[in-house]
């Protein structure tokens, strides 16, 4: 595995953990919204799983999905700085409600994370591809499900 692609799996096993994090902190802080919050981070810790098993195996380049990690490693960077910094702050001063749904939107449009929405979203033949589809199959679109969950319940984004 080259060293851009270990740098680039890195930081987005960093970024899943540290989303995962997150929202944990936010199901300990708002017990009405707990299991969503809860829900959320269990599937960003499993996405940090099927990231680190790649890591691990010992495939040849070809087999790694080319289009699974973003591409901008100093944007992963940002990310990862920004949401450590965001789980501190979080931990002194409670965000609103509206915040704390509002700020998860953002954090899942971004890069990093939406890319790995549409890694998923995206057609393809590939073994490697189908592999972390399958594992993946449960989780939808963590965007879609905050958006949807905000209008169920009244939060204004």
């Amino acid at each position: 595995m080259t060293n851009m692609i270990s740098e680039h799996l890195d930081e987005s096993i960093k970024l899943e953990l540290n989303l995962a994090k997150l929202y944990t902190v936010l199901n300990d802080l708002f017990p009405e919204d707990e299991d969503f919050w809860w829900q959320l981070a269990m599937e960003e810790r499993g996405h940090a799983a099927l990231l680190q098993q790649e890591k691990k195996q010992p495939q040849p380049l070809e087999f790694f999905p080319e289009n699974l990690l973003a591409g901008d490693l100093e944007a992963l960077i940002q990310a990862n700085s920004r949401i450590a910094g965001l789980i501190e702050q979080y931990t002194k001063t409670t965000p609103s409600r509206k915040e704390a749904f509002s700020t998860a939107l953002e954090l899942e449009l971004a890069a990093g994370e939406s890319h790995f929405q549409n890694f998923l979203d995206t057609p393809s033949h590939s073994p490697s591809v189908e592999i972390f589809k399958q594992l993946n199959q449960e989780d939808r679109d963590h965007a879609e499900r905050i958006k949807a969950y905000m209008r169920e319940n009244g939060i204004d984004g």
